[in-house]
């Protein structure tokens, strides 16, 4: 039976608000999230339709010191006449009054705060939300179906949630540093240490390890340890603490088992979305036949294998949604596609994707570290030409037509769609070409 360590959570984001965030540098410079950019949710969630200007309400389950909640805000103030709600609900009252502290500075009004656990959601009476936002959170508790179940019962029927939850294959070495510091920890004098002593142990012991350690070798994916004490305990000496492997969350959250929540999973990592979950996309510098075949397999499969190549996610972002309909439908004309994530517009794209004059070729994504073999079709650098973030697809292939001077007649939408298609999956898995619906604007 697994042991309920929340009281000690408690206490450990009490002592040690997490993130560490000093509220002063909220006037130099803003912290973005992910999952929280508007129109990625807006993508994923909402099928492109979403405003975020009428009586949108989210919420932000354990929204420790506020990143979330913050960026959030800053976005729908800068949308304009919008009534939209934030709710920030955290447990501990010393991370919410550096998040309280950060909105002041901010000049943020449309914040409401809340200090409770996730898990007092049902009774909590406040209301049902469009999206919710629950980063960091449900491996913590003792039961993360339960804390899953709570937000479920505060969420809209179309709404959607945006998760982070550790991934195991990316944090073995942490979990056996983990285990080693309990040994420590467990047998000095007979008696646990105490959170400072934990905290010395953990800096002596890190100073000290051999490269050969597990946790030395993948010291570069982490980061939390060099943050101060927060940082050390959240990652190092957590009570509790449970990751998970894309397999697990499709059981978990998906169709794929009786048990499952039957929704809808949307990965993206941050930076690199979907492309270190697609083995076509981790082994693309160097394509083979094997990765043409892996390409054909159910998408789930794909996302296993993917985690196991690359080895290096630390944890699992996601949209989970009721169904498959959130995201926004490639193929339909009344679509507006628009670059995202790094200044990019149609020229320079289109330069990139015609460099083999047409023939596949070999993209090297900065950003990303993604190398991926593409090809770009016999239209694909003319339609990025034309993208501009205002034109529909059925206005951007019009515009094609009436260049067009071929013998053959011109291709019709179909026809592009199909021509286009590998060009726009490999810039969406990126997340740097998205799709909003001409309601969005209204």
């Amino acid at each position: 039976m697994t042991q309920n360590y929340l009281p000690k959570v408690k206490s450990q984001y009490e002592a040690m608000p997490y993130p560490p965030c000093n509220p002063q540098d909220d006037k130099k410079r803003l912290v973005l999230t992910w999952l929280e950019d508007l129109p990625m949710i807006n993508h994923y969630c909402f099928a492109g339709k979403q405003s975020f200007k009428n009586r949108f309400r989210a919420l932000v389950a354990g929204g420790g010191t506020g990143d979330a909640t913050i960026f959030l805000a800053e976005q729908l103030r800068a949308i304009g006449a919008t009534d939209a709600e934030i709710v920030h609900l955290d447990m501990s009252e010393a991370s919410i009054a550096l998040a309280r502290e950060r909105a002041r500075i901010r000049g943020l009004d449309n914040i409401t705060w809340v200090n409770y656990s996730l898990l007092s959601l049902p009774a909590l009476g406040l209301g049902q939300f469009d999206y919710i936002n629950c980063s960091g959170v449900l491996h913590h508790l003792a039961d993360p179906d339960l804390g899953l179940r709570a937000l479920r019962s505060v969420l809209k029927n179309d709404g959607a949630i945006g998760l982070m939850l550790y991934a195991t294959t990316g944090r073995t070495g942490v979990y056996q540093l983990q285990a080693l510091m309990r040994l420590i920890n467990g047998g000095q004098t007979g008696q646990q240490a105490d959170a400072q002593r934990k905290i010395a142990n953990t800096r002596e012991l890190l100073g000290s390890l051999p490269p050969s350690n597990w946790f030395m070798r993948s010291e570069d994916l982490h980061h939390d340890h060099k943050l101060g004490d927060a940082g050390i305990y959240d990652l190092l000496l957590h009570s509790q603490d449970r990751s998970y492997t894309v397999g697990e969350l499709f059981d978990w959250l998906g169709s794929d088992t009786p048990d499952g929540h039957g929704l809808h999973l949307a990965f993206s990592d941050v930076q690199r979305g979907r492309s270190p979950y697609l083995p076509h996309m981790v082994l693309g510098s160097k394509p083979t036949a094997m990765a043409a075949e892996l390409r054909k397999l159910p998408l789930r499969q794909q996302y296993e294998m993917a985690e196991l190549m690359i080895g290096n996610i630390i944890t699992h972002s996601l949209y989970v949604t009721q169904n498959a309909s959130g995201t926004a439908p490639y193929g339909d004309a009344a679509y507006i596609p628009f670059f995202y994530h790094e200044p990019l517009t149609g020229e320079v794209a289109a330069q990139v994707f015609d460099s083999n004059r047409g023939q596949p070729f070999m993209l090297k994504h900065q950003h990303s570290g993604v190398s991926v073999m593409v090809n770009p079709g016999k239209y694909g650098a003319k339609i990025l030409r034309l993208i501009d973030g205002r034109r529909s697809f059925s206005e951007i292939f019009d515009q094609f037509r009436a260049g067009w001077h071929g013998q053959a007649t011109a291709p019709d939408n179909a026809t592009l769609f199909a021509d286009f298609a590998e060009s726009y999956d490999t810039l969406n898995a990126l997340e740097r070409l998205l799709l909003k619906h001409p309601d969005a604007n209204r």
